[in-house]
């Protein structure tokens, strides 16, 4: 398993444990996971599962591919350097202890 915590903008965390091959939007939504919601389902086309990734994490994570970077230029909160939609991040053993920051609407 791989530990994940998503922090949350009013300083709560939330930490699981998450199945190696699971995309961490769904990994959210089980998890009870605040401000991500996932409406596509993972099929990168609603960008509401955008997370900031640590800057701790950022190289492990990689950056986005073409389509998920355009669909971050229509994310609620505002897009950084460090987002990423967490549908397109798939739990790993080398993403064991990964921080996300979730941004809020």
């Amino acid at each position: 398993m791989i530990h994940v915590t998503w922090k949350l903008a009013d300083g709560r965390e939330i930490s699981a444990e998450v199945e190696p091959g699971r995309n961490l939007m769904e990994a959210a939504i089980a998890n009870d996971v605040p401000h991500v919601v996932g409406e596509c389902g993972g099929c990168l086309s609603c960008a509401t599962c955008h997370v900031y990734v640590d800057e701790a994490w950022q190289a492990k994570t990689g950056a986005p591919e073409e389509t998920e970077d355009a669909m971050l230029d229509i994310t609620e909160a505002e897009r950084r350097p460090e987002s990423r939609l967490s549908c397109q991040i798939v739990a790993a053993p080398e993403l064991d202890g990964l921080v996300l920051l979730v941004p809020e609407p």
